[in-house]
């Protein structure tokens, strides 16, 4: 009986070293073969047999590949023998079932020695000093884990909502943090800030937890105790990542959860890992990458969006409107990449609070200038040189930023063909932005914005258009929930034609835009499930279509004076979007614009019911300066629904109508600025639009890579197209030579996107008509015997590749390649013999085309060390463009010459194009 005990107490005592093993983090044995496997596949065979949960970030080790063989060996020393020598960890918290995998920073499981021997968060010197940068901890630890009181402190805070409201900025800038999520923790809550950085949420009384995230920034979270609706300001710091790295995952899911469709945003950061012509950043050359962007050619001054023709796009640079975006035949922006923030392009789903375009709005905000500290950043390329400075006037109250470019390129246009040889070009553009904060509920912005371009393609002609724009803003809080930004502003466009070679017959043709505007926009933020935006905007429009005129005393040119167009565009709007469910969500607004054609002006009246010809002409009429003439007016309906499948998974429908009131009448295979704008008159009757579009939006690898596949249908009314030999210039009676077409587009666009990584960018395929359709004798010159034919810009296929492949922090490769289908062209198909020559006879408008397009561009980014404390960073860029120096046409045209008639086809450059570019940041 005796050895009983003994026995009892022995077995005990192996039971708890057994279950001592056990518990041992990583004990449990097994047996494991891989090869080239996954991460995914090694945590698949280890969960199943030792039962153990593993958490890791998927993206970060989304490169890595194991081969290992071990037989009966603890879980603990498998993942030693995987990790190994890399920059891989693990940890295995003691009594616990799970494992961390991360990579680079390694996890504690357990205190140091001594922790609880007086040291304290903010210590630098006891045991936490192991842990991690001492300066860092310390930082962290302040603000971070430190309790924020809103309102006057109570004990009980007691029930309800507020509203919390302020600004998220750049701490080391001071600039505001667009974009940026606030979220409340344990709780499905979340908004984000506009565009000057201004958030509003609405939380219940307590303690809560935000986590605040944004592009290029660090995450952060800040603790507070809300017991009154208060202001709370948020800083936030850059942040450096890794090349595999996730920026921020709240913007993963933002092109799943957004409500609207056919919107695309792009960071200057993205904009620049683009290649371009000669080196330089292009907003417009990557806007161009996107699905359903196109343009005519090579050297277009102006984009298509869906079908739409270049003068259907609204183009705003800080609420100012931009007529002529470009610079060089349209090889460059007109926009310093250094000054501009962020883009945003609207296809569909346009907000109520744009209109007076059919087509898009390309949204360009600047930034607002360092508010700590000066700074700036120069440039010097083959074509241009650049500068930009910026710094506060008033340090955290008042900041500016200043850019300038200018361009010394008569040496490239040796390129162009042989007729060209006596070239010149030359431009610059000018930005200034100042921004002042009076006190927490009051903010002035002034934009100021100037561009210049001077050409002449041979040695008789001179060509020139400017840009001249000044806004000036005023953001007003009233309280947490409504805001207010009044914006007034001026906008000029003018351009020119001159000859001085033959002073007999020397002349200038000049003609000009202006605009005066003003609008004022609200922002209503109820709750987190309903966000009410309304407001007004008026622009007044005086245009000069022309004034033709001598060049020097003697010559013999007649002064011709067109006469001066004036009229009156208002609008209202309302929209609203309401969160239904989690999963459901809609946006619906309205907008009910208001066109007020107005003297002094002389009208044509023509029979009722004839076609518009001078020989239907019955009278003029007269009116007095400010008569209201003839009021054109109607509502446009904007809705877009979202319903979310899953998290990484979401459906979208949304239905636009709009209206345009100004035209413009261009011929398209131009290169030189003879664009004439016309606005709508009691003879020429607005532009209408609908469109209906669906897309679906999914993420793959947790949401690193995003894809969409979107398809559309739009009916167009009264887009101008040209009458047969029309004369666009100085016509006095232009609405006898063109006609209004009805015209439908349709297409699918796809788009795959990667963000991040050492590899990334997109691929965007777009399949899309554009046909008109001019039938109604009695209105005109019927086309094509009244059939559909494919407007000019009609390009059906396209597709575009930009690849970003980061070798190092220092060391990037960029590449594009696009291809698209050759735009149409009337061409000659035989041959007449009139007035004593042979004459072309042409087909049918728009049965040909040119040949197809294609381009690949290649760039190497070299950028200087990242050291921190230093006065200087310096960077190349360094490529060609046109590598394969492919000869892609920009027009096909027929001549008659000597009694022949000749076809030509022009390319603008037909070589590949080497540049460099050597940029420096202070």
């Amino acid at each position: 009986m005796r050895k009983l005990p003994l026995l009892i107490v022995s077995n005990l005592i192996l039971l708890l070293v057994c279950v001592s093993l056990q518990a041992q983090p990583g004990a449990k044995s097994v047996r494991l073969e891989l090869k080239d496997a996954p991460i995914d596949s090694l945590v698949a065979e280890l969960e199943s047999q030792t039962g153990y949960h593993f958490y890791y970030d998927p993206v970060q080790f989304d490169s890595l590949r194991i081969s290992v063989s071990a037989s009966n060996v603890s879980l603990r020393k498998v993942l030693e023998l995987v990790f190994a020598n890399s920059e891989y960890h693990f940890a295995i918290p003691e009594k616990q079932a799970y494992v961390l995998l991360t990579k680079g920073a390694t996890i504690k499981t357990t205190l140091p020695p001594g922790f609880f021997s007086g040291s304290t968060a903010d210590s630098t010197q006891g045991p936490l000093a192991a842990y991690g940068d001492k300066k860092k901890t310390r930082i962290d630890a302040s603000i971070e884990n430190k309790l924020f009181e809103i309102g006057p402190r109570n004990s009980n805070p007691g029930a309800g909502s507020v509203a919390l409201a302020g600004y998220v900025r750049n701490v080391k800038t001071g600039e505001p943090v667009a974009g940026a999520i606030i979220t409340l923790a344990n709780a499905a809550t979340s908004v984000a800030t506009d565009q000057y950085g201004y958030y509003s949420i609405t939380l219940p009384k307590g303690r809560h937890l935000l986590t605040i995230q944004g592009i290029g920034m660090k995450d952060t979270r800040r603790q507070v105790m809300v017991y009154a609706t208060g202001n709370f300001d948020i800083d936030m710091d850059e942040r450096v990542t890794s090349l595999k790295e996730v920026i921020v995952s709240a913007q993963k899911l933002a092109n799943v959860r957004n409500v609207q469709l056919g919107t695309n945003r792009l960071t200057i950061k993205a904009i620049k890992q683009v290649p371009t012509a000669f080196g330089e950043a292009d907003i417009l050359k990557a806007v161009l990458m996107l699905p359903g962007v196109k343009t005519v050619g090579e050297a277009s001054t102006g984009f298509n969006v869906r079908g739409g023709s270049a003068d259907q796009n609204l183009i705003l640079f800080n609420d100012a409107t931009i007529y002529n975006p470009t610079h060089f035949f349209g090889f460059f922006s007109a926009f310093n990449p250094e000054v501009v923030k962020e883009v945003e392009l609207y296809k569909s789903s346009v907000p109520a609070k744009y209109g007076g375009r059919l087509s898009s709005v390309l949204d360009i905000s600047s930034r607002e200038g360092n508010k700590k500290n000066f700074a700036g950043v120069a440039g010097i390329g083959l074509l241009t040189s650049r500068i930009t400075l910026e710094g506060p006037i008033k340090k955290d109250k008042t900041s500016f930023i200043f850019g300038a470019r200018g361009t010394y390129a008569n040496w490239l246009l040796q390129f162009l063909p042989d007729e060209y040889e006596h070239s010149r070009a030359a431009f610059y553009d000018l930005n200034l932005n100042i921004s002042h904060q009076f006190n927490k509920k009051n903010n002035l912005y002034i934009t100021a914005y100037m561009s210049k371009d001077r050409f002449n393609l041979n040695s008789d002609t001179t060509y020139s258009y400017s840009n001249r724009n000044l806004s000036v803003k005023w953001k007003h809080t009233f309280s947490n929930k409504l805001t207010m930004v009044l914006t007034g502003g001026y906008d000029h466009y003018d351009y020119s034609i001159g000859s001085d070679k033959d002073s007999l017959f020397a002349y200038k043709m000049k003609f000009d835009i202006n605009q005066f505007n003003f609008k004022s926009d609200f922002n209503w933020y109820i709750n987190a499930n309903h966000t009410v935006d309304f407001g007004v905007s008026s622009i007044r429009y005086l245009l000069h279509p022309g004034t033709y005129e001598p060049n020097g005393k003697q010559s013999l040119i007649v002064k011709d004076d067109m006469e001066a167009e004036h009229a009156l565009e208002s609008a209202a709007y309302i929209s609203e979007k309401w969160n239904i469910t989690d999963a459901l969500s809609l946006q619906a607004g309205l907008r009910y614009s208001i066109y007020n054609v107005m003297g002094p002006k002389i009208v044509n009246e023509y029979a009722p019911g004839m076609p518009i010809t001078e020989d239907n002409l019955l009278q003029t009429k007269t009116y007095d300066r400010n008569k209201f003439i003839h009021t054109y007016h109607g509502p446009e309906y904007r809705l877009a629904v979202r319903y979310s499948l899953n998290q990484s998974l979401s459906l979208k429908a949304g239905y636009n109508s709009l209206r345009q009131y100004i035209h413009m009448l261009s011929n398209t295979t131009a290169i030189s600025p003879t664009d004439i704008w016309k606005l709508s008159d009691p003879n020429i009757k607005p532009q209408t639009g609908d469109q209906l579009s669906f897309g679906i939006y999914k993420n793959f690898k947790s949401n690193t890579i995003e894809t969409s596949a979107e398809v559309y249908y739009k009916k167009i009314k009264n887009y101008l197209d040209f009458k047969s030999g029309a004369q666009l210039l100085l016509n006095h009676h232009i609405e006898t030579d063109v006609m209004s077409t009805r015209g439908k587009a349709y297409g699918v666009e796809l788009l795959v996107r990667k963000q991040n990584g050492k590899l990334n960018g997109w691929i965007s395929y777009t399949w899309s008509r554009i046909l008109l359709r001019m039938n109604d004798s009695t209105a005109g010159e019927v086309i094509n015997n009244g059939d559909y034919y494919p407007a000019s810009y009609d390009k059906p296929h396209d597709i575009t590749l930009v690849g970003n492949y980061r070798f190092s922090h220092r060391f990037s490769v960029s590449m594009n390649v696009t291809y698209s289908t050759g735009r149409p062209i009337t061409l000659p198909i035989g041959r007449i013999f009139y007035a004593n020559s042979w004459r072309a006879l042409y087909a049918d408008r728009n049965a040909y085309r040119i040949p197809d397009y294609f381009r690949t561009d290649l760039a190497m980014n070299i950028e200087g060390n990242h050291k921190v404390h230093q006065k200087t960073h310096n960077s190349w860029t360094i490529g060609i463009y046109n590598l394969t120096g492919r000869r892609n046409p920009y027009s096909v045209y027929y001549v008659s010459e000597n009694g022949a008639i000749n076809g030509y086809k022009l390319s603008i450059f037909g070589n590949a194009i080497p540049y460099v570019n050597f940029n420096i940041r202070f």
